[in-house]
């Protein structure tokens, strides 16, 4: 820290700090609590930030900052205003970095001014006003605001009530010791996959076991996060781990599940994977809603003004955050049942809480997307081209094939192929070349729906429609098959793609855009993967060889996969994405 004897010398002493650093600009007079310098100053996730008194900007801004401050040290040294002369600054914008947020704010680089709630940041300008300052300031508990703050707001009702109340002080205890919320993650995983293996053992005492171990799995998933806004630890990397190993945790224990309960002398292979492949496109339904509304204008839907109505009255917000069974309640009836009951039960419940969640959900973004009145952008049409996952084959379809013109059709067009392709797969003969002509033809009609761009009210349904009939069919062919261990091989093709369907969702909101197209293409998007189960199941019928090809794709897909995205998600430059902790 070094100390400016006016704005001049702090432009001089800014300059000589080495270019990779960031810096940060505190008026002297500065009255507040630590904790909201500590929320101005340190939050890696922003170029520039500012709170009352004190400014900071990383290495990508710190050029603007030098000229933003050059260009005011005339004018603040001869007491000229650096705002308009028609404008009447607030107070924190006439201290020297006040000032300089405002410039570099009109320069065009973006400053982010954290909410502060409770907490007191101020450049009190005479006795009185220090006094009242310091007043404000140790009436406030610093460490209690902070705690508080590190739990995620709008969490579901046995997190907040169930988790967070310790989880918190376990957060604290961590970043006392060091530790990071990546370590944190980590530990979440291997915990997890311990329980897998303890449920895997089929007995009395494991299930007891994998239950609580996957309860403690859960506490340690809410400590990353609340580490991370406790300690202002955000991280690319830490975004992707966290989000990444939900969903290893959870399809690995799905595993251990099945596998124990074969070993008890019940096959639910075929449960495990239906409960994953419909998990999986209950997410898509929320990626892909979410992305085609994202920068939607002119929102005027009914549905949506109902749903803020509801919101008002405290017992729905509980009951509807409980019906859409998020990760927390999941978890918990899954470590409760898997305890006291069996693998079969579990998925059971699993299958029916997750279908009518499924329903609730969806009901209510077809009756906002129907009734709203507002137009989707280019930025959201290409999130759901790259939702869609279409390959070379049906992007081929698409580049020759007239553009489908209608305010439903695309995903019309997608749900009839979806129809064809499940339907053959269930009910024509296993095996038949009439399946593998059901794949052709949904092969043509998923280049029909992404011919034009998807700017439709119900466009947003084409990616869960593709995700529904590639999971199915495989599932479908599996379970028909008499290919031993048919269905646990499709279980890891179905991971290896689930995980590509995720990756490209957690790119596209780091602002990144979705995976290279050459990984699609070497993958061969839904369609073509979808085709070539259809043709190894007629190549292959009544064969051992069928469950080595679903292996050896399941394989050779993770490769491709898990290679790229490690590369990408090491060396990327995407900002960290995390919900933010309740307003202190």
């Amino acid at each position: 820290m070094q100390t400016a004897a006016d704005a001049g010398d702090a432009a001089t002493l800014l300059a000589a700090v080495p270019a990779g650093r960031r810096v940060a600009l505190i008026d002297p007079r500065f009255v507040g609590h630590v904790h909201a310098l500590r929320l101005g100053l340190t939050d890696p996730r922003f170029a520039a930030a500012t709170v009352p008194g004190a400014l900071t900007a990383q290495p990508e801004a710190r050029g603007a900052l030098l000229r933003a401050l050059r260009r005011t040290t005339a004018a603040v040294g001869a007491g000229a205003p650096v705002v308009a002369p028609d404008t009447d600054p607030a107070p924190e914008d006439r201290t020297v970095p006040g000032r300089i947020a405002v410039a570099l704010e009109a320069e065009g680089t973006a400053v982010k001014r954290p909410e502060l709630g409770s907490l007191t940041a101020t450049v009190p300008t005479d006795a009185g006003a220090r006094a009242t300052a310091e007043s404000a300031r140790d009436g406030v508990d610093d460490e209690a605001v902070r705690l508080r703050s590190a739990v995620k707001a709008h969490d579901g009702f046995f997190t907040t009530f169930a988790i967070s109340p310790y989880s918190r002080y376990i957060a604290r205890w961590c970043a006392r010791r060091g530790l990071t919320p990546n370590q944190v993650t980590t530990a979440s995983l291997i915990t997890a996959l311990v329980a897998a293996g303890a449920a895997a053992t089929g007995t009395r005492g494991g299930y007891v076991a994998a239950g609580i171990l996957l309860l403690v799995s859960f506490v340690l998933d809410c400590t990353d996060g609340q580490l991370a806004r406790y300690s202002l630890q955000y991280s690319t990397m830490g975004a992707w781990l966290d989000a990444t190993f939900d969903r290893a945790k959870e399809y690995a224990y799905y595993a251990g599940l099945a596998i124990g309960a074969v070993r008890g002398g019940d096959d639910v292979w075929v449960l495990a994977l239906g409960a994953m492949v419909l998990q999986a496109c209950r997410h898509v339904v929320d990626f892909s809603f979410n992305e085609a509304n994202h920068d939607a204008v002119a929102n005027t839907s009914p549905t949506a003004a109902l749903s803020d109505k509801l919101d008002s009255v405290g017992w729905t917000v509980w009951a509807r955050r409980m019906i859409v069974l998020p990760i927390g309640e999941r978890w918990a009836m899954i470590a409760v049942l898997t305890a006291l009951t069996t693998p079969r039960i579990v998925f059971y419940a699993l299958l029916i809480g997750c279908s009518l969640a499924a329903c609730y959900t969806t009901a209510g973004r077809l009756l906002r997307s129907l009734t709203r009145r507002a137009s989707r952008t280019d930025r959201a049409a290409q999130a759901l081209a790259d939702l869609a996952d279409s390959g070379p084959l049906a992007q081929g379809v698409a580049a020759v094939a007239p553009g489908l013109r209608g305010a439903f059709t695309a995903p019309a067009v997608a749900l009839l192929g979806t129809l064809v392709m499940i339907g053959a797969a269930l009910f024509l003969p296993y095996g038949s070349w009439l399946t593998v002509a059901a794949a052709a033809v949904y092969l043509l009609l998923s280049g029909l729906a992404v011919a034009r761009p998807l700017k439709g009210a119900l466009d947003w349904l084409v990616p869960p429609f593709f995700r529904a009939a590639e999971y199915v069919t495989i599932l479908v062919l599996a379970a028909r098959s008499d290919a031993p261990h048919a269905v646990p091989a499709a279980f890891g093709l179905v991971s290896a793609v689930a995980y590509h369907h995720y990756d490209t969702v957690y790119r596209i909101r780091g602002g990144t855009g979705a995976p290279p197209q050459w990984l699609v293409r070497t993958i061969g998007g839904h369609e073509g993967r979808t085709a070539l189960v259809a043709v190894l199941a007629a190549v292959l019928t009544h064969a051992a060889g069928f469950t080595t090809a679903l292996t050896a794709l399941a394989v050779a897909v993770a490769l491709v996969v898990l290679v790229e995205s490690i590369r990408f998600w090491v060396s990327s430059s995407a900002p960290a994405v995390h919900d933010e902790g309740e307003l202190a």
